[in-house]
């Protein structure tokens, strides 16, 4: 049996929408009785669902999670459906011909929604992972943000980092050369013909993709937040095997007014793991019934909700 947190009583779920390209954007909106401040959470990478989970094995319901405990702390939360994916399947008709810039324009509708819904001046923005950097993107030319919270999130451009992803497994050597012309061509703007990789890098950069990280291998997190002046915490578990401590110190480096939360028993969806065993920390994707770990979501609750001056 699936064991879920309640809600605390006064707070309330309601499924709300914005319009998309096609068809509608949907989301679930979490409201506590009286809200102090309004989060809206970004998804990470592929098909993350609202809830934080997708069915490439993660089910741990860190969005979903992250939301719960934030209504228990007075803050409201929006959580969303990416275009093209889950309830927001039918808003594009190739979920893959998407972009980083797409995916900002789309945040800047729920954040206005949000806004509308709650009566906040502004909004605060919570990316994970690659929602980190779609937060970072909007914030550049949106309005109503209040700040950004970067959980998860890469300091180095994509392509950095995939070629360090390639690199720290030894079985891919033969492959690293090809790899590496691949994200050049890409960091450069030209598309490749997947035709002439080998087999294990054409999945990885087949064509349907390839528009996505043009776009997205442009983009520096380092700089953008470097060029971001609103409040910013960066939340990262140092028992994270997809993204590192010192991607959120080179993120903190990058705009030092910016507050720096390393949790030191914390993995990439946020549950607690307190051995390196990697077989462990896996095994907890898929576990819902696991709490986040503690002190994360009292730290974004009393980030969101700090008295700052106007």
């Amino acid at each position: 049996m699936t064991v879920c947190a309640a809600l605390p009583v006064a707070a309330t779920e309601e499924a709300v929408e914005v319009p998309g390209p096609l068809a509608a954007l949907r989301g679930t909106l979490t409201r506590p009785g009286v809200a102090s401040a309004a989060v809206l959470i970004i998804p990470g990478s592929g098909p993350t669902d609202r809830d934080g989970n997708n069915p490439l094995g993660v089910a741990a319901s860190t969005y979903r999670l992250l939301a719960e405990g934030l209504a228990a702390k007075g803050v409201a939360t929006l959580r969303i459906d990416k275009r093209g994916m889950i309830g927001s399947a039918a808003a594009v008709a190739d979920p893959d011909a998407v972009t980083v810039s797409d995916y900002a324009g789309d945040v800047q509708h729920w954040a206005d929604l949000l806004r509308a819904k709650t009566g906040a001046a502004c909004v605060w923005l919570v990316g994970h992972s690659e929602g980190g950097l779609v937060a970072l993107s909007t914030a550049q030319k949106a309005e109503g943000i209040c700040g950004l919270i970067l959980v998860a999130t890469p300091g180095r451009p994509l392509g950095q980092v995939l070629r360090d992803q390639l690199t720290a497994n030894p079985a891919n050597a033969p492959l690293l050369a090809q790899a590496f012309g691949t994200i050049a061509s890409l960091e450069g703007g030209r598309r490749v013909d997947d035709g002439a990789l080998h087999p294990a890098l054409a999945s990885l950069f087949r064509p349907a993709v390839q528009g996505f990280l043009i776009d997205a291998f442009v983009l520096d997190p380092s700089k953008l937040l470097a060029a971001w002046q609103g409040p910013t915490l960066i939340v990262q578990g140092e028992r994270d095997l997809q993204v590192s401590a010192a991607d959120a110190r080179g993120l903190h480096q990058a705009a030092l007014r910016s507050e720096l939360f390393l949790v030191p028993d914390a993995n990439y969806v946020l549950k607690t793991v307190v051995s390196p065993d990697r077989a462990a920390n896996i095994a907890t994707y898929r576990d819902p019934r696991l709490p986040l770990a503690i002190g994360i979501v009292e730290r974004i609750a009393t980030f969101v909700t700090a008295p700052r001056a106007r």
